[in-house]
């Protein structure tokens, strides 16, 4: 299903939640259709103000929806509206989990910068620095400049934007943009920090 932008419902159908879910149980697309434009709106509002990511909120809506559609011949609703904001609740809070765990992993592995006695735990740290140094490369210089004095000089920012000569705020921006990228070139390494965390 291609992403649809966020607009307010315009279903003028006379039929009630309840009929919906029986049409849509027996594969009516336009019954789906009329689902998807009475809550659409509501559901992407709400997960936007919890997630503070438009493009992220829509992204869950819209996965949401496809699994209403792929599962309607099993799902049990006796509520819809209960039904849809409850599983969009759920689907927030699991993101949110994830994504806390996985920036506890990151974080950890950005700030390690002394060697390790472990002959796993070497090798472990050999590959990471690999990877961060190649992930540092698609940077911009000042952007790089920046990660490595906050992340391998352990400057504090305003240390950094005197070194740098420029402002803090001009400092948390790249830095941000720097642990943002850093972040998403680590995601791919993901299984391997968490087993190398756990050992």
């Amino acid at each position: 299903m291609p992403a649809i932008k966020p607009i307010a419902p315009f279903s003028t159908s006379a039929r009630t939640d309840e009929q919906l879910v029986l049409a849509l149980q027996q594969g009516d697309r336009q019954a789906f259709a009329e689902l998807y434009d009475r809550y659409w709106a509501d559901l992407f509002q709400l997960a936007a103000r919890k997630l503070a990511s438009p493009e992220l909120a829509e992204e869950l809506v819209q996965d949401l929806f496809i699994s209403l559609w792929q599962r309607r011949e099993t799902l049990v609703i006796t509520q819809v509206n209960r039904y849809l904001f409850s599983a969009l609740k759920f689907s927030v809070i699991d993101h949110i989990r994830t994504q806390q765990v996985h920036e506890r992993f990151v974080d950890h592995y950005l700030t390690i910068t002394s060697p390790t006695t472990e002959p796993e735990d070497a090798l472990a740290l050999q590959d990471l620095t690999r990877s961060i140094e190649q992930g540092l490369q698609t940077l911009p210089s000042t952007t790089q400049q920046v990660f490595r004095l906050s992340r391998f000089e352990h400057l504090t920012i305003p240390e950094i934007a005197a070194r740098l000569g420029v402002s803090e705020k001009v400092v948390e921006y790249h830095l941000g943009n720097a642990l943002r990228a850093m972040r998403r070139h680590l995601r791919t390494y993901g299984v391997a920090l968490a087993v190398w965390w756990a050992w």
